[in-house]
């Protein structure tokens, strides 16, 4: 609380939560009010999927204080409630899926400084870059188109106002104009976990045209009520957070030095279009990354 988010005496703090993380958002509760700051702790019944808005008296109570903390079971990362909150000018921490063994081991005891450099490093790599591309040995070759798309950087450090970043921190990413070509997760997949075999995602101008693998059919469960929107591929990133370890928790995987990540349905709140209601992250362990074909050293 007071190094990511530098939360004062004096501020208001809402820990909002499920009835799946009541311990974590006690314990974070019971901190703030140690620091002399004024906590309100929220509850709502658990989101059927990741990007699935909260309740409208949460989504209002989000905008109403100076800092948000979500240890949720589903993400409200890319909610239209989390982006009113910082567009009130609320700074937000986003923990979906986090665990007691999250909070004392992995992504969340890296240094900071070492995350927040080597972020700001490899987003340096990418500026400029009109198209990105990834490979890998079990067949993953897509090319992105980025060249007027923002790269934002996840560094856990949210002390301006309207801030928001993830806890465990550390991601370079954007919300890509097209893409086209295969994606084969060998990590793990929101909703999914880790996975035993390799999902297989053909792209098609932007969108998942076809999904193939041993639990294809849980992803597109999730995917077909909503329509193509749900389809589109949302984001790309890449990990930086050097503790982070790959558990079956996209909090934490996303950010595993080293990989790289897509993500179907919704980009809206990290500089894309489309709104989906859904935000489906997929991890990549081992790719290799090219901005406009010259390879990147990821670690």
């Amino acid at each position: 609380m007071h190094t990511y988010l530098g939360l004062r005496q004096t501020e208001t703090v809402l820990i909002v939560t499920d009835t799946l993380r009541l311990r974590i958002a006690k314990s974070l509760y019971d901190t703030a009010r140690e620091m002399d700051c004024d906590a309100i702790m929220m509850t709502m019944p658990p989101r059927s999927r990741h990007g699935e808005e909260p309740p409208r008296a949460v989504a209002e109570a989000m905008r109403s204080v100076d800092v948000v903390i979500a240890p949720t079971t589903m993400s409200l990362t890319h909610t239209r409630a989390r982006k009113q909150a910082n567009d009130a000018g609320v700074r937000t921490a986003s923990m979906p899926g986090v665990t007691e063994q999250m909070m004392v081991e992995g992504g969340l005891t890296a240094n900071p400084r070492e995350v927040m450099e080597h972020t700001r490093r490899l987003a340096e790599t990418f500026k400029g870059a009109s198209e990105i591309r990834l490979m890998s040995e079990l067949g993953t070759d897509i090319s992105f188109e980025v060249d007027t798309s923002k790269w934002n950087l996840d560094m856990g450090c949210c002390r301006q106002k309207g801030c928001s970043t993830n806890l465990p921190a550390g991601e370079v990413y954007t919300a890509p104009e097209n893409c086209t070509g295969t994606v084969v997760i060998d990590g793990s997949m929101a909703g999914l976990e880790l996975l035993k075999n390799p999902l297989k995602i053909r792209v098609e101008e932007g969108l998942a045209v076809d999904v193939q693998g041993d639990r294809a059919k849980e992803v597109l469960k999730i995917i077909n009520p909503l329509g193509d929107v749900a389809r589109n591929i949302a984001e790309l990133g890449i990990g930086t957070n050097p503790r982070a370890r790959m558990i079956g928790v996209v909090l934490e995987d996303e950010k595993v030095r080293g990989t790289a990540h897509i993500a179907l349905g919704d980009n809206s709140t990290i500089g894309g279009t489309v709104v989906a209601g859904v935000h489906l992250d997929a991890i990549i362990r081992k790719p290799r990354v090219f901005a406009d074909g010259h390879e990147i050293d990821l670690v």
